[in-house]
């Protein structure tokens, strides 16, 4: 992306995904700078497909997706959780771990599918010592939907597999997903603590510098 003045005057920013745990914490994020972030489905916009193997492709599928749909620039991101007992599984399928196919993820609502991934992941993770496991996250920005220079950015979470569930603040894996340094779950952190350890905090952080580097 090139620097150009319009960098400043980027009010509204389209963010393509239905997930309300993202929405939350990215707007958290955005606010100080001024910029509305847009959830898609208040603009009528469909999930894109997520057909790719790596989190980068499909971020920015995504990215390109929101914003040819809206003309407005759009943020994207794909992120996921790799277990090393299971070869980095489930990768770029977390959300749809348990699921046979998007439609059935839908149609199993956000809630329960986060209750049918954990049940999966720890089914195959009873028998396995090694719980290491981390968050990644690949944050895109395109201004348009053919945007030839994306701002991209990524971010880790190192972290292990607990069995028994803890903390209501999060989403996804996060209630088994264990900070030894911290002693707790990513599910046990209040929000501005999780914004500054998780991996889309840390890639998000990463995508602002980008921002204000690329800045006249």
């Amino acid at each position: 992306m090139k620097p150009t003045q319009e960098t400043d005057r980027v009010k509204q920013i389209v963010l393509a995904s239905s997930n309300p745990g993202k929405l939350r914490e990215f707007a958290q994020m955005f606010a100080p700078l001024g910029i509305e972030l847009i959830a898609q489905s208040a603009l009528g916009i469909a999930d894109a497909d997520e057909p790719h193997g790596t989190f980068v492709e499909n971020a920015l599928a995504k990215a390109r997706h929101a914003s040819r749909q809206a003309r407005l620039p759009a943020m994207a991101d794909d992120s996921g959780i790799c277990v090393r007992a299971l070869g980095g599984e489930p990768g770029v399928h977390s959300a749809r771990f348990a699921a046979d196919g998007v439609a059935a993820a839908a149609a199993a609502g956000r809630d329960s599918q986060d209750a049918l991934n954990n049940r999966k992941l720890l089914a195959l993770l009873r028998d396995q010592p090694d719980r290491a496991a981390h968050y990644y996250a690949a944050i895109v920005l395109v201004r348009h939907g053919d945007d030839p220079e994306p701002l991209i950015a990524d971010g880790l979470w190192n972290g292990e597999i607990i069995d028994a569930p803890r903390g209501t603040n999060g989403f996804g894996y996060d209630p088994h997903f264990f900070l030894r340094d911290v002693g707790k779950t990513a599910a046990e952190l209040d929000p501005e603590q999780k914004n500054v350890l998780s991996h889309r905090g840390k890639a998000l952080r990463r995508l602002l510098a980008r921002l204000k580097e690329e800045a006249p």
